[in-house]
Parts: C-alpha cells; structure tokens; sequence
C-alpha cells in the first residue's frame, strides 16, 4: 500500500525535498535560479546556431533566413515535448506531495514511454511532408536548400530533443534543479565546441549546425535518463512503470494541453510572420525576423524559468493539501512576471533610443526634440515642393537664367489628389494648404484624429491612398 503524506507529520519516503516547509517565494527562486539558467543556457543552442551560421561566406543571409523557417516546425516538437513533460511533471509532484511514490512512478515511467513512442512518429510524420510544410511556411527556391538541409537532420534527432526536454521536468519536480542545469549545459557546451568543427572546419554549413544540435541533445538525453536510473535520485525511472495506463495518459495529456497550445500558438505565428514578411520584404525581412526572435527568447527566459520552477513547489503544496501555500506561489509569480515583464520593456525601449542616439553621434547627426516647433513652416515647405513640381518652377528659371524661354507646360493643382501620410501635426498643416487649392484629400495613419476632417481629409487604407493620389506627402509626427 502507498505512503500518504500528512501535512505537520515528517515527509514521506522520496519527499526528501520538502517543497511544504519553509518560504513559498523561497523554494521558488532556490529552483528558479539553476532553472533560468538552465534556460538561457538552451537558448544558445539556437542563438550559437544562428551566430556561426551568419557568418557563412557568401550565403550568411539566405542560410540564416533557411535556419528562420525552421522554427514554426521545431515549435512543434517543443510542443509535443511540452504536452507529456509538463503534463507528466506536476502530477508527479502532487503524488510526491501526497506520498504516494508507487503513482508518482508510474507517471514518470508512463511520460518516458509517451515520449519515446510520439516522437519516433512525429519525426517520420515530419520528414514526409516538410518540403510543403516549408514553402508554406515562406520558403523561397533560395532559401529552401538551407532549411531542408538543417531540418532533415535536426528531425532525425528529434527523439533526443523530446526525451531530454520532457524528462529533465522530473529532475527539477524533484528539487534537482542543479541537475537539471546540468542537463541543459551538457548539450550546450557541446553544441558550441561541435559547431564550428562542423561548420567551418569540416565545412558542413546549416547541416553542421543541424548535426552539432543532435549530438548535444543526444549527451543531454544520455545525462538526463541516466540520473533518473541511478541511486541520487529519489524516485528512480523503472522499465515496471513504462506499461502505458490509459487513465495516466489522459491526465497527462488533458494536464499537459495548455503547454502544448501555447507552443503550436507561437509555431502559427512564426508561420503567419513568414508568410507574410516573405510576400512583402522577401528573404532579407524573414532573416530579421529571425534575429528579433532571438532577442525575444533571451528576455523571456527568466519568466519561463520561474514559472518552470514554480511548477513542482506548488503541485507538491497542491497534493500536501497546503492550499494556502498554493495561492500564495501564484500571487508571486504573478507579481514577479509582471514587474519583470515592465522592467524589461521599459529597458528595451530605452536601449533602442539610445542605439538611436549612438548612431546619429558617429554619423555627426544633431538630433533635438521640438514637438510642435517649425510645423507651419515644414507645412510651406512641403506646398513650395509641390508646386515647384507641378507647376515646373526650378526647369523654367533654369531656362530663363541661360536666355532661353521656352513655354513648359505644367499642371494645375486644382481637383487632384493630394495623399498625406502620417497625419499629425504637420499632416494637418499640409492638409490645410491643399484645401486652399481645392484638392481632394486623402489621409493614411495608425492613429485617426477626428479633428482632421475639417480640412476635408479622408481617412483610407495605404493602397488606396497610393493609387488614387496624384501626389504624396510623408510627414512625421
């Protein structure tokens, strides 16, 4: 019969870890410290990839716009691994909390066999159809070889990816968060050595990088697994409690949903953010991208890793029946999410004013803020433009000063189309000249101010803006 934990009483056997004693906000940040590290740790194996690989000769930018269009696939084996480990992990800890070690057992050996049999199907699913996948997902005839070629051999390892992702959950519900970091850095400094071997040295291109990712995730597995079979670990994978159990998948699965949505929810938008930068920027837009997600990983990887660790305090609190303590962990995390999360913005708003800066300093640009300063002179400006166009003022005294008239026919302003786009202070300006001369005038902003019809200005969509206008204005604010 299976030990029950009693709140007040000594843990049970395998509760060495005692997540139901001391501070909520405490075991939190003693696991969310190895655990974020963990994480900006996993984040190199994309960024050390895309660093070597933008450093190709002469293919940098197609290669790391190739290595881009991988991510909407590899966001589904992420997803996958995330419905079995993160469903599997947190029931693990509330039977650990209840001391229940048989159940707790046989959720972890159930979510390796979850693990192994889904992921040898998805990596044959994937290689069958990844060529429509990628073109779908904004491939181009130049940038197809390099996806294909780093994606066939990242499917093939796959297998290692899921089961060293989904697994070292159950390291870290154990309180191992030291261990579990070492999972990840196993694979990381792997992954960077192998890299430019691979790369430069035996110059395999995106498919090195590709090969040095599975052989790092293959050391990972390896670590991973073997410390959850050896003798520190508390309770030990057993090949006993690997027979699926129809009542345990389910609620691993049914546990483990809402990790997996989040992470096809971010493959669709990789997806639709291709897609749609690939039809109006092509490959050079895509490749941005690739590096904004870059950055994005690295800021958000301290909320996963609190999060992450949040996960195995509260199951256990949750199964110790120690509700309060669970409440309690999730009016941390909140709090410490969103303090983060604004400290981060404000950060980054902030260092890109100041890239800004830098880069108008070195180019001897002087940069002042004047809001509202010279807006009735820019709008002069922008109609002496105008009519200096229309009208062919500058050819004209140009002839005259060399003794030549000859009559150039010009165009009267007089019921054409005027567009503005950026309607703001100079905008209206500007709108208020072409009022003057009867023009007709059509507006494109993010923002619609009201105010801007009285000078008889129509708000539009940008296309219909261009192909409607005889002239267009650019103006900001």
């Amino acid at each position: 019969m299976p030990a029950v934990f009693h709140p007040g009483r000594k843990a049970a056997p395998g509760a060495a870890v005692d997540f139901s004693q001391g501070s909520v906000a405490g075991n939190i940040l003693r696991l969310a410290l190895p655990m974020t590290v963990a994480q900006l740790i996993n984040v190199l194996y994309s960024v050390v990839d895309r660093m070597y690989i933008g450093r190709l000769p002469d293919a940098a930018g197609n290669a790391l716009t190739g290595l881009g269009l991988t991510f909407p696939i590899i966001s589904i084996v992420t997803a996958f691994a995330n419905l079995f480990g993160m469903g599997g992990s947190p029931l693990f800890s509330i039977q650990r909390g209840r001391g229940d070690i048989h159940k707790a057992k046989e959720i972890m050996g159930n979510t390796f066999a979850l693990l192994i049999g889904t992921g040898a199907v998805l990596t044959a699913v994937l290689l069958l159809i990844k060529r429509p996948l990628l073109y779908a997902f904004g491939a181009s005839d130049v940038t197809y070889p390099y996806a294909d070629g780093y994606l066939t051999i990242y499917l093939c390892g796959s297998l290692f990816v899921m089961v060293s992702l989904g697994m070292n959950q159950f390291i870290n519900a154990q309180g191992f968060g030291r261990k579990g970091m070492m999972t990840v850095a196993i694979g990381a400094v792997t992954n960077i050595v192998l890299d430019p071997i691979f790369i430069f040295v035996f110059h395999m291109g995106v498919q090195g990088a590709a090969l040095a990712t599975i052989i790092a995730q293959f050391f990972s597995t390896v670590w991973a697994v073997s410390f959850l079979r050896g003798k520190r670990t508390l309770i030990r994978l057993e090949p006993s409690a690997m027979k699926l159990q129809l009542k345990l998948v389910w609620q691993i699965i049914s546990l483990g949903f809402s990790s997996f949505v989040m992470a096809i929810t971010n493959s669709i938008v990789q997806v639709a953010c291709n897609s749609t930068l690939q039809a109006f920027g092509g490959d050079l837009y895509v490749g941005v991208m690739t590096i904004i997600n870059s950055v994005r990983e690295v800021v958000s990887t301290p909320i996963n890793g609190v999060t992450s660790a949040a996960q195995p305090v509260m199951g256990f609190n949750y199964g110790a029946e120690e509700y309060r303590r669970v409440r309690k962990g999730i009016l941390f995390c909140t709090v410490a999410c969103v303090v983060y999360t604004t400290l981060v913005w404000l950060l980054l708003f902030l260092l890109k004013i100041g890239l800004y800066f830098a880069a108008a300093v070195r180019r001897k640009i002087t940069i002042t803020n004047t809001p509202g300063a010279n807006r009735e002179e820019t709008a002069d400006l922008t109609f002496a433009l105008i009519l200096d166009l229309a009208r062919m003022i500058t050819q004209t005294v140009t002839q005259l000063k060399s003794g030549v008239w000859n009559k150039i026919p010009g165009r009267s302003l007089y019921g054409k189309t005027i567009g503005i786009i950026g309607v703001g202070a100079i905008g209206m300006a500007v709108a208020a000249r072409a009022m003057g001369f009867g023009m007709d005038i059509l507006g494109y902003d993010i923002v619609q101010r009201p105010e801007a019809s009285r000078y008889g200005l129509l708000y539009t969509s940008l296309d219909e803006l261009l192909e409607k206008s005889d002239v267009v204005t650019i103006h900001a604010p």
